[in-house]
């Protein structure tokens, strides 16, 4: 529930508008509201999620149906993985980059990637686009820094937990330390969570700090989070 409260909050900052102190200010009238455009498929089970947390969030800030602009462009899963496995990672900014480009096209004024692990690619991605790409790292940087902590703990896919990009990112840019699974931990989880996550069958993981294989519960949960960026606020 706290996780899905912040999206939330994410969302509320990304269709709304806020002022220079970054508290909320007044609705603006639904023509005003800011189009994004979501690059899905990596997986298009989170992609689901991403759509009806961003509705739910604007739904509750009117009060009424009141809908945010979206356009959505889904990936090809399997081509991302086929493209992960041999590393050509190059290939995957490339094919992002293309999405982006389509969305600007047809009207979206940010970017949003609908998954964690495509942030792997988001500098070169960024450098190809006029558009603001909101990434993951901030969301999770700021509800990190609300809660007071410096030093986390970090579960995801395996690209997330053993490349740097999430580490780096808020080690830099909220001074927050991130430890990664151990080992033996990453080889236990990996497999639970790209089957669940990826295909549309995902439970709640609970990592044991002593190092164990991950339990597992019959109920959802998302570990990755977003915030609207300054640069975008602006926009």
């Amino acid at each position: 529930m706290r996780a899905r409260f912040i999206l939330l909050v994410f969302v509320a900052l990304l269709m709304l508008r806020v002022n220079g102190s970054g508290q909320s200010a007044q609705l603006p009238p639904a023509s005003e509201m800011k189009t994004v455009g979501l690059i899905g498929g990596i997986s298009w089970y989170s992609t689901v999620d991403y759509y009806r947390y961003i509705n739910e969030a604007v739904n509750d800030a009117y009060g009424n149906n009141t809908n945010p602009p979206l356009i959505v462009y889904n990936m090809n899963q399997q081509r991302i993985r086929e493209l992960q496995a041999k590393g050509q990672w190059d290939e995957i900014a490339a094919l992002l980059t293309q999405a982006t480009i389509r969305l600007r096209a047809g009207g979206a004024q940010a970017i949003l990637f609908c998954a964690n692990t495509p942030h792997k690619v988001y500098a070169q991605v960024s450098r190809k686009t006029d558009l603001p790409i909101l990434h993951i790292g901030d969301a999770t940087g700021t509800a990190i820094r609300s809660s007071g902590l410096k030093k986390v703990g970090l579960i995801g896919t395996r690209y997330t937990m053993e490349d740097r990009f999430m580490v780096d990112w808020l080690k830099e840019h909220y001074g927050i330390e991130t430890l990664p699974c151990s080992a033996r931990t990453q080889s236990n989880y990996r497999a639970r969570v790209e089957q669940r996550h990826l295909q549309g069958r995902e439970q709640e993981v609970c990592a044991p700090a002593d190092g164990r294989a991950p339990r597992t519960r019959g109920t959802r949960h998302r570990f990755g989070l977003h915030r609207i960026p300054p640069h975008y606020q602006a926009a």
